[in-house]
């Protein structure tokens, strides 16, 4: 078997609009590239519902996944230049990059959420199993696929490696930020990349930044706290999900119930049975999923249809802000109100909550260190200092963590008074109550 650490006799280029251009010189990751696993990633869409907001977030996983090996391309290519780089390790820094997200779901998120999933441990399964990406990997040794997917479960030895990849400021990080701030069409997530790659210098455990690049640090930073209030914890994209997930539930639930389907949902049932094998992960996209959710407006459950019927044609629930406290007073009365006008409190009335941490880092005895390493400024002494200690503008936002709740409801439902007039009334009196 021909090993894949050669060169391509030629380069490989994409045109990119956020790198201008995605250079592979490697067999290998050429290799991996053209695997039907990693090109399943088209098909998948990086912000999940996030196209229903902004319309231009139709990028996929697969270019956010091209985004992030060139990020890493370019800080390898940077830390190579430095001693404490050890070259051996190259190709297993960019074949982690590529394939970090191979493993995700469609739409993502809400879909792990619906059926309890990890995507970073199908990721695992798709390196380490029976795929033509692990076929592709087994060429370098038999030992590279599990070196890959160490990286990737953050057990790799060589922990500048993973902080890459996976730290508070790394390559996944970096590409989605440009990328999704492209696509949606907002400023907020722009940084200077090329001037955190240059002060980048690496150590025993991690990258850390020279003190005279602390702005592009702080910068960053600030941007990856707007991008999740303006962009990821969007209030319209949150009613998408809202809904995506209970069409899910809804179907499960009649799957259970043995409810006769006219488009009996094939590629779900070992989903909802919690026997899924690689092969059944591996078949589903998003746009296996439209095809249901398209099929389903037409069956006779009136809660799937109708859940259907609003996420294809973006009629979505509206919302207003909820306090936890006020919520658990009204609650029962809510319940009690819609179940008397015929909608299922399950499905039509949910709370929805967000958190966001911007930057924070490990306090000796606290649980999560490895979520929380800190980043580390080099003083012009040769001393590491921790961030927040030297940046006031990430002191004020450091360990703050920030959390909305929302509630959802048909409010065009509600609005139709030619049934229940009373009763519709006085639930809508009884949510404005929320925001006051």
């Amino acid at each position: 078997m021909k090993r894949l650490d050669g060169k391509l006799t030629e380069e490989k280029v994409f045109k990119d609009p956020v790198h201008r251009y995605i250079h592979v010189n490697d067999e290998l990751i050429w290799e991996l590239i053209g695997t039907k696993e990693f090109q399943r990633l088209r098909r998948i869409r990086q912000l999940g519902t996030t196209f229903l907001t902004f319309h231009g977030a139709e990028h996929t996983r697969f270019n956010h996944s091209l985004g992030v090996y060139e990020v890493m391309r370019r800080m390898v290519e940077n830390l190579q230049k430095k001693s404490e780089w050890d070259p051996d390790e190259r190709l297993v820094c960019l074949a982690s990059a590529l394939l970090h997200d191979v493993g995700h779901g469609p739409f993502s998120h809400s879909f792990e959420k619906v059926f309890h999933m990890d995507h970073e441990k199908w990721t695992r399964h798709i390196i380490l199993g029976d795929t033509e990406i692990n076929a592709v990997l087994q060429k370098m040794g038999k030992d590279f696929p599990t070196k890959v997917a160490n990286v990737i479960a953050k057990t790799y030895d060589n922990k500048l490696l993973v902080s890459l990849i996976s730290s508070q400021i790394d390559a996944d990080r970096m590409d989605y930020l440009l990328r999704d701030a492209f696509y949606t069409g907002v400023s907020y997530g722009q940084f200077d990349m090329e001037r955190l790659l240059r002060v980048m210098r690496p150590m025993e455990d991690q990258a850390v930044f020279k003190h005279s690049g602390m702005h592009a640090v702080e910068d960053y930073i600030m941007s990856r706290y707007q991008m999740y209030w303006q962009v990821y914890f969007h209030p319209v994209t949150r009613s998408a999900e809202v809904i995506l997930s209970k069409i899910l539930h809804r179907a499960k639930e009649l799957l259970a119930d043995d409810y006769p389907f006219k488009i009996t949902p094939t590629h779900f049932k070992s989903m909802f049975n919690d026997h899924v094998t690689l092969k059944d992960y591996l078949k589903l996209d998003e746009s296996i999923i439209l095809y249901y959710f398209q099929a389903w407006e037409e069956e006779d459950d009136p809660i799937l249809s109708d859940l259907c019927l609003r996420f294809m044609n973006r009629r979505l629930f509206k919302y207003v802000e909820c306090d936890p406290g006020k919520q658990m007073v009204i609650w029962p009365e809510l319940k009690q109100l819609f179940e008397k006008i015929g909608l299922n409190p399950d499905y039509y009335l949910v709370i929805d909550s967000s958190s966001d941490l911007p930057y924070d880092f490990y306090r000796p005895g606290e649980k999560d260190k490895d979520e929380r390493v800190p980043i580390h400024l080099l003083m012009p002494n040769g001393e590491l200092k921790e961030l927040s200690r030297q940046s006031d503008v990430v002191e004020a936002i450091s360990g703050k963590k920030r959390t909305d709740h929302k509630l959802y409801f048909p409010k065009d439902l509600l609005e139709d008074e030619s049934t229940f007039p009373e009763e519709k009334r006085r639930i809508m009196s009884l949510l404005m109550s929320q925001e006051g």
